[in-house]
């Protein structure tokens, strides 16, 4: 089992589940409440900036259908054997994309935040990074505040030569991030795209898998951590992951009745909801080293009662965790 005082709270996305999801007003809040880690999935402009979006075709995400300058955009394309059709980055400037606003991916299921719809503009990550950095002035001298970025697309990104490997380590490194030991996991789908940071930096790699776990040996040859979808988290695949010294973060967890088992729902709706502490606490038994939460508070509440429980003689922390790897030759 991994160490319990070690465990770390990811927030989503920001808190997610109380603000538009990437916004610099998500992960303000998430830092605000505790999480370890800020988790910003990144997507290219067609000038090459990295902006904060779940996906690079962004219709769901802002409000670019109402600007009726950018309707000729839309478009379908093929992206990792999907067809996807909508606005996508790569096609807007970085200058057009601060046009847009910021809109609630889930609004049926998280009403409240569509009260912020058209508030917030689409952070990049740079901005992410000053953000991480004036949280940690305040801190003074505690515990940093982690940052946990995603490569999306990465393969799609480097055929239109907006290859994002480079700009990211760049930024991380720019705001005093880049170094081993820095509090930073990233993560990505694309085995490719970790095989190339392997060679690169030093930081932790997130192997992120949905549907198996797969080889856990193989992937230990590249990657720090595998980020699993939590029907994946089983006393034997955590424990086959850490005999190849990868440590488990499990995604993703939230407090809607619609993404909870029946027997931990609360009432009807599936916009209501349910104990999503209680789930969390499920995983934690099982070993996993983190987690992902759209409810930074709640996880942070679930991994402390935790650590109380399995470790009374420790006051819960925020340390950061993870096998130490040789960059070379693996």
């Amino acid at each position: 089992m991994a160490d319990a005082s070690s465990v770390i709270v990811i927030a989503h996305r920001g808190a997610s589940g109380e603000r538009p999801e990437h916004t610099l007003e998500s992960y303000q809040r998430a830092i605000e409440q505790g999480a370890d880690y800020i988790e910003p999935d990144l997507v290219m402009t067609r000038d090459g900036v990295l902006v904060a979006r779940h996906e690079n075709e962004i219709g769901g995400t802002t409000d670019v259908a109402q600007h009726p300058q950018f309707a000729e955009r839309r478009r379908t394309q093929v992206i990792d054997g999907e067809t996807m059709t909508g606005w996508f980055t790569e096609d807007f400037t970085l200058a057009e994309i601060k046009t847009l606003r910021a809109r609630e991916r889930l609004p049926a299921l998280r009403p409240a935040n569509c009260a912020f719809d058209g508030r917030f503009t689409v952070p990049t990550f740079e901005e992410i990074m000053q953000l991480a950095e004036g949280a940690n002035r305040a801190r003074s001298g505690a515990t940093r505040i982690g940052v946990y970025p995603e490569t999306k697309h990465p393969a799609h990104f480097q055929r239109l030569g907006l290859a994002q490997e480079r700009p990211v380590l760049e930024t991380l490194e720019r705001h005093g991030y880049g170094a081993s030991g820095s509090p930073v996991f990233i993560q990505s789908f694309d085995p490719n795209s970790l095989r190339q940071l392997r060679d690169m930096t030093p930081l932790p790699l997130v192997q992120l898998l949905e549907y198996e776990i797969g080889d856990v040996s193989r992937i230990a040859q590249y990657a720090n951590c595998i980020g699993i979808a939590k029907g994946l988290a089983t006393p034997t695949s955590v424990a086959e992951a850490h005999g190849q010294g990868l440590a488990v973060h499990a995604w993703t967890f939230r407090a809607e009745n619609e993404f909870l088992p029946d027997d931990l729902k609360a009432g009807r709706s599936p916009a209501a909801h349910g104990d999503l502490r209680g789930e969390i606490a499920r995983y934690l038994a099982l070993g996993i080293d983190g987690f992902f939460t759209d409810f930074p508070a709640i996880g942070v509440a679930a991994r402390d009662a935790h650590i109380s429980a399995v470790h009374p003689e420790h006051q819960p922390a925020t340390a950061t965790s993870f096998p130490e790897k040789s960059v070379h030759g693996r």
